[in-house]
């Protein structure tokens, strides 16, 4: 998909009118002057017989509504109070909005202010509500209940990059007349991909056009009564009415790691209910995820490639995992009180500035400090990884074990785990978070991974570097003091493999604080700053810089990884894992396909494969 759809967004401008809210470029407003929730429940609710249906829902049964335009959310809300009133108490609605021009945060604030009976699905909102950044948002409102996810772009462009299977469609907007770039035939054709025999379709429009498109399209379409003064609003469903709802699956899963990256895995998976045994041989975080803290930031970019684009999405869902599991919650666990990053060559600085002009990043999210390029992220922070895995595996559904895996074999549809001949467990699926460690038990072709070894040293506290509360990356990193001490790094070494702390090491992380931060570094005690400690660690990074996240190739089915995030592992884990428990559990992927593509561990095969093929031509 060409990088333009997803291009800046523009945030809606609002107009209110007797505290209603119209938008300004489209002189119309969101919802029915004379009663919206009424107009909603007869168009959309009743539209698609949601009250009958989510009755009928089947045990541990899947739901999923498409929308066009979310605006304030109307929709939405009366979708979810039908659903919570009348679907089984194990049943799940998943509710994936498309909207080019997203409300500011006050005006949504504002505009749901009518609706006082909603207000803890509406605080829930207002508190994970996403700035208005391009591609897809994904936030788990209430645990194994209710997913809404936002496309924030292009409807037609964002929905040919989702992956759902949709049971009813919310064809929502401004007026044809007022917005005729939406109601077009490519965004019908998307629909009906997206659709399912018996989907069902609303919308509040009888207009003639929208009609033949959809029954173009294959939806078969007819003429109902309107609301209030519309005396005709459109019916359909795709197909033929053999509608039979989805089913969640209730598999068993192993994740072989206990660091960041199976942490995250465990507990997204448990979040849906999954039971899930995590086994490590040795401690929680004991590898390359057990330094005294890292920086949770990333690397923006003026580009919006796949790439770029998993960078911001990313870190973007790794603050939502936070503020979801109120982390951190004490010294110890860090703070998100800011990072600042500082260019270390002009290169760099050329690359951060177009960032900030691009209009890719929302100011409430990314700021520019100078004309040099330095800028801050706003939310962003320090953690404890660790206590960020620990808390993380601290889940009922969750069992920690301490082994060590010889090998896998698949046998009778699932996966045994095995340790010294002997297998100690089985299930449905196996999820490899174990680094370096998972080339070993199932090698990839075409992957090569770079150990990079990394030391951290531990630096005493002083009197002046105990006030900082910002985490600072130069051409290395500083965080503010944990316990009394600041991480100060990290070497960054692909041809040394020693497990050993090295003094030079030390001294090369505080000549390259001198040498960027000068008087950071003073304050730090200079000449006399006291290394307390050390940690060597070793950094597993794939060639093309992703992770590794998705099915293992050249595999049974069942067999996935979650590897190779470098040192972005406290930004990057956290979407890889919620991408992953939705391929194993069978739902709607929280990031478009070009993102999930880069992120297959099958990339490096078929690059391989094509670069074959460019050999024999």
């Amino acid at each position: 998909m060409p990088d333009h759809d997803f291009a800046p967004l523009s945030s809606a401008k609002i107009e209110w009118q007797n505290d209603i809210p119209v938008a300004v470029d489209y002189a119309d407003p969101y919802f029915c002057r004379e009663n919206g929730i009424a107009e909603t429940d007869h168009v959309f609710i009743a539209g698609n017989q949601l009250a009958q249906r989510f009755r009928e829902l089947p045990p541990h049964s899947l739901f999923v509504i498409g929308e066009t335009g979310f605006g304030t959310g109307l929709n939405f809300f009366r979708a979810v109070e039908c659903f919570l009133q009348h679907a089984p108490a194990d049943a799940r609605l998943h509710f994936i909005s498309a909207e080019k021009h997203p409300l500011k945060r006050d005006d949504l604030q504002h505009a749901l202010k009518k609706w006082p009976h909603q207000s803890l699905l509406r605080d829930a909102l207002l508190q994970h509500w996403p700035a208005a950044a391009p591609g897809f948002h994904h936030r788990e409102l209430l645990p194994n209940r209710l997913t809404l996810t936002l496309l924030y772009g292009d409807c037609v462009a964002m929905l040919c990059m989702l992956n759902a299977r949709v049971d009813a469609w919310f064809l929502d907007g401004f007026a044809p007349a007022r917005n005729a770039d939406m109601w077009r035939p490519e965004l019908f054709i998307q629909m009906q991909r997206l659709s399912q025999p018996g989907t069902t379709v609303a919308t509040f429009t009888a207009a003639g056009f929208v009609r033949r498109g959809l029954d173009d399209a294959g939806f078969v379409m007819r003429r109902v009564p309107g609301y209030g003064r519309k005396r005709e609003m459109l019916c359909g469903v795709a197909g033929n009415n053999l509608w039979q709802a989805s089913t969640i699956r209730q598999p068993s899963v192993i994740v072989i790691g206990a660091g960041l990256a199976g942490a995250t895995v465990a507990r997204s998976l448990a979040r849906q209910g999954i039971r899930v045994r995590v086994i490590d041989c040795g401690e929680i975080a004991g590898a390359a995820s057990g330094n005294l803290a890292g920086v949770l930031y990333t690397t923006p970019s003026a580009h919006p490639t796949p790439q770029n684009r998993f960078y911001q999405s990313s870190y973007l869902h790794a603050l939502h995992w936070l503020q979801r599991e109120s982390f951190p919650n004490s010294p110890q666990h860090g703070a998100l009180c800011g990072v600042l990053q500082y260019p270390k060559d002009e290169r760099l600085a050329d690359k951060a500035r177009a960032a900030l002009n691009s209009g890719l990043w929302p100011g409430e999210e990314l700021q520019a400090l100078d004309q040099d390029g330095s800028m801050r992220f706003v939310r962003g922070g320090h953690l404890s990884p660790p206590h960020w895995c620990r808390h993380l595996l601290d889940h009922p559904l969750i069992s920690l074990h301490q082994q060590h895996v010889e090998q896998l074999q698949h046998k009778n549809q699932r996966w045994q785990v095995l340790c010294a001949q002997s297998v100690i467990d089985e299930a449905d699926h196996v999820v490899l978070a174990n680094s370096f460690d998972a080339q070993r038990l199932a090698p990839v072709n075409g992957v090569r991974l770079k150990k990079i070894r990394g030391q951290v040293s531990y630096v005493g506290a002083t009197e002046a570097s105990g006030q900082w509360r910002e985490a600072i990356c130069h051409a290395g990193y500083l965080t503010p003091a944990i316990d009394n001490l600041h991480c100060v790094g990290a070497t960054f070494d692909l041809h040394d493999h020693s497990e050993a702390a090295k003094d030079d090491d030390d001294h090369a992380n505080l000549e390259e604080l001198r040498q960027y931060l000068p008087e950071l570094w003073q304050q730090l005690g200079g000449e006399k700053a006291q290394v307390i400690s050390r940690r060597v660690g070793f950094r597993c990074q794939s060639t093309d810089f992703l992770p590794l996240a998705g099915a293992v190739p050249e595999q049974p089915a069942g067999l996935w990884m979650s590897i190779a995030h470098g040192s972005r592992g406290l930004s990057g884990t956290p979407l890889c894992a919620d991408l992953l428990s939705a391929q194993i559990l069978g739902l709607p992927t929280p990031v478009d396909q070009e993102i999930i593509d880069a992120l297959s561990p099958g990339r490096f095969m078929l690059r391989q494969s094509q670069r074959l093929r460019g050999t024999h031509q």
